[in-house]
């Protein structure tokens, strides 16, 4: 992925690693695109930051992703660059069948979310001279956080659905990439003032380094997130699950 001169869509992008990873891009001179379905808030967004475009886009309504990314290649034909940011991570207790919900709406947002923005843009983006998908994982992709297990687990399948994404589209231009957050300070899970998440603009800098350093490695992969992502390898996968279990 160049670092610059792209047309990006971000799609999950109203706050949070999304919206700063937007503005990152749109600071390194990257036309940006930014979705969420928060009207007022994508309005506030654009209002704020001239230059950035927005499109409201709920990813958990195949219609609404079939019609507005049609919508949107007419607006932005020269679109080269998907990131699939929207998610979402709420703690469940599994000892009661009302988790249900949360479990539900966890997968329609972050693993249908990021399959049907696929299959709805990777035929255009196959068609451009060079193209990128940027999945978004997190490191509990490789390890659990039990108190938020759905989370965990569309996570996990985010990664091996990117393996395979990449693995089929090697006979096309599109460059398949996965950025593996490790805890950021972010509205999510309440982590903004987190002694133990990463500050949010540490997190930012490292990985737009990642990115402007040439051609980039499969994963997007921070310092901070390695022990988690290399856990099992390294023989500390039993412990990195009971420090995560908080026991």
């Amino acid at each position: 992925m160049n670092a610059t001169g792209n047309t990006v869509l971000v799609a999950g992008a109203t706050s949070g690693i999304g919206l700063g990873l937007a503005l990152r891009l749109h600071a390194a001179g990257n036309r940006v695109i930014v979705s969420g379905r928060r009207e007022d808030r994508l309005k506030q967004i654009v209002s704020e930051h001239p230059g950035i475009e927005s499109v409201v886009l709920d990813v958990t309504d195949p219609a609404a992703v079939r019609d507005v990314t049609a919508q949107l290649l007419q607006r932005f034909p020269d679109l080269d660059v998907l990131v699939t940011m929207a998610g979402m991570m709420l703690p469940e207790d599994l000892h009661h069948a009302d988790f249900l919900a949360v479990a539900e709406a966890t997968v329609a947002t972050n693993l249908l979310g990021t399959i049907r923005l696929v299959a709805a843009l990777t035929e255009h983006l196959a068609g451009r001279p060079r193209a990128t998908i940027m999945t978004v994982s997190s490191g509990l992709a490789f390890v659990p956080l039990p108190i938020a297990p759905t989370y965990n687990a569309t996570k996990a399948a985010v990664h091996s659905f990117t393996e395979s994404l990449r693995v089929q589209l090697a006979d096309t231009r599109v460059e398949v990439l996965e950025l593996v957050p490790p805890a950021v300070r972010t509205a999510l899970m309440g982590q903004e003032d987190s002694a133990t998440a990463m500050p949010l603009d540490t997190f930012l800098d490292e990985v737009m380094s990642i990115l402007g350093a040439g051609r980039q490695p499969d994963e997007i992969l921070v310092k901070a997130v390695e022990p988690v992502r290399f856990a099992e390898a390294r023989g500390e996968y039993s412990t990195m699950l009971r420090l995560l279990s908080g026991r």
